[in-house]
């Protein structure tokens, strides 16, 4: 485990750099982690990072881009739920950038307690 400092706190993150306690996540910490990536955060990306937030909540799972887009659009309206409105602009390779419980449980079942 490693950890980042943001506005003053110490945050544990795991070895790929997703957030150890999702309690930990704030506006601050979703700033520093866009700024880690090179990205200025628009009011699109402040959507789609609040749905996502929602819906990781409500199922414990990002979902996959095919359904984050399909969602958005129920969501926030037909006009952003089609992939070159909605991700175009947006880095979409970890939309989520939260860790999959499933896969994580998975991989330490395959590969021991040290995965």
């Amino acid at each position: 485990m490693g950890t980042i400092t943001v506005a003053g706190k110490t945050i544990e993150v795991d070895e790929d750099g997703f957030l150890a306690n999702l309690d930990d996540w704030s506006m601050d910490v979703a700033k520093y982690f866009a700024e880690v990536e090179g990205i200025e955060m628009t009011d699109q990306h402040w959507e789609v990072v609040n749905f996502l937030r929602d819906y990781y909540k409500q199922y414990q799972i990002a979902p996959m881009i095919k359904i984050l887009v399909k969602e958005i659009g129920k969501k926030l309206g037909a006009e952003k739920g089609t992939p070159s409105i909605s991700m175009s602009s947006i880095r979409a390779d970890r939309p989520a950038g939260l860790q999959d419980r499933r896969t994580s449980q998975a991989d330490r079942l395959r590969l021991g307690p040290e995965a």
